[in-house]
């Protein structure tokens, strides 16, 4: 399992992700969790390729629900499985126009970042540390 970094106001954390590509072979794609206070709703993944990274972001309580039970609608599903050496897994199913991809991660790395977030912005407490006139101002393009 990588390490988790953090800063003053976010976490972040490699992670791989077991795919199949559209030949049905196994492709490890490097990914990086984040997440920050000043958006406490929400984290990212971004998947690092030689064409360049993609960035999805969700809702943190999507993949919290995802470990434990199937869960999302839309875009993203999330599920916990059991991998082929019975270790505990978490799949991930993005759909897009551009395409759908399923991916799986290991749950134990999933629930350290997740509990390193939950540190940082305690479930429920998510809308105090929201800035709603930096938002309002920067929507209005104001100062």
């Amino acid at each position: 399992m990588q390490p988790i970094r953090t800063t003053s106001g976010g976490v972040s954390q490699a992670v791989l992700l077991s795919c199949v590509d559209q030949w049905g072979r196994a492709v490890e794609v490097p990914t990086t969790l984040g997440y920050r206070a000043d958006d406490p709703y929400a984290l990212s993944m971004v998947f690092h390729s030689a064409g360049g990274d993609v960035e999805w972001v969700l809702a943190r309580t999507l993949l919290l629900q995802g470990l434990a039970s199937p869960c999302g609608d839309g875009d993203v599903k999330v599920y916990p499985s059991i991998d082929e050496d019975a270790n505990a897994v978490t799949i991930l199913d993005f759909c897009s126009p551009d395409g759908r991809l399923v991916a799986q991660t290991d749950s134990l790395a999933l629930q350290s970042f997740l509990s390193r977030t939950f540190e940082l912005v305690p479930v429920g407490s998510e809308s105090k540390h929201l800035d709603l006139d930096g938002l309002v101002a920067a929507l209005l393009g104001t100062p």
